[in-house]
């Protein structure tokens, strides 16, 4: 059965005449992950717990809607060189949000949750930029797999195409992981003891600190640690859209 608050296959039977308190906005990438995943992974996450978020909100007498994710994001150098991986600009991203934003406004919303699922992915520049134009709309964004301490479900730390995402994955498509085909996802670290200790930041070259463009070993994912992890964010991300929902 649809669900009716995923705009992804809902339906206008299913919004006209209702009154939602926010909209959100699953964002993620193109690019890929590992041998084992979806290039889309980022977006596809994001949107499965953000739809199951907003489910348990309606609970809270919340109603939100899932706006179908947006696949573009921005890419290291290292990785923009390898098939089909998209780079989109900081431009390019800005003008996808802003054009979300300017319908929901015109339409009388006023406040959007971004679920982020790509770590090159920074909101807040756009967000701030965004409020100048739209000062009674409200903004949001949240990283999904920063809603939780996970520390206790997984054994290996990673980063990308990891033990966190496989797992998740594994709990929501497991007809999408093919997890004989699994890299290790070891590479070597960035030669910068500064960029390591946290001290700057900048775009790390991925050929360099991956070798199948995976960061951290799935090996040990399961679908059970998935649904685990899942349940811990679902419950933080039903929690921001309650607070948020509930904002006058």
């Amino acid at each position: 059965m649809k669900n009716k608050q995923d705009l992804s296959v809902a339906s206008y039977e299913d919004v006209v005449g209702k009154l939602f308190q926010l909209a959100v906005l699953p964002w993620g990438a193109t690019e890929p992950h590992n041998h084992h995943l979806p290039y889309a992974t980022d977006s596809i996450l994001s949107h499965d717990l953000a739809v199951d978020a907003v489910d348990e909100a309606l609970e809270a007498g919340i109603q939100a809607m899932v706006l179908p994710p947006i696949t573009l994001g921005s890419q290291n150098p290292g990785q923009r060189e390898l098939p089909f991986c998209l780079h989109a600009r900081y431009e390019t991203q800005f003008c996808i949000l802003r054009d979300i934003v300017a319908s929901l406004h015109y339409q009388g919303l006023r406040k959007l949750l971004i679920v982020n699922g790509h770590g090159g992915n920074s909101f807040k520049n756009m967000i701030r930029d965004l409020v100048v134009d739209y000062p009674d709309f409200l903004i949001a964004v949240c990283e999904w797999y920063k809603l939780g301490d996970f520390s206790a479900i997984l054994e290996n730390k990673g980063e990308h195409a990891d033990e966190l995402e496989t797992s998740v994955m594994l709990h929501y498509h497991p007809e999408l992981v093919d997890m004989q085909a699994a890299g290790e996802g070891s590479g070597g670290k960035y030669p910068l003891r500064s960029l390591e200790r946290g001290l700057i930041w900048l775009p790390r070259n991925w050929s360099v600190v991956s070798d199948d463009t995976g960061i951290g070993d799935p090996s040990l994912a399961t679908a059970a640690k998935g649904q685990q992890v899942a349940t811990l964010v679902i419950n933080e991300l039903t929690q921001i859209i309650v607070e948020l929902g509930k904002m006058a």
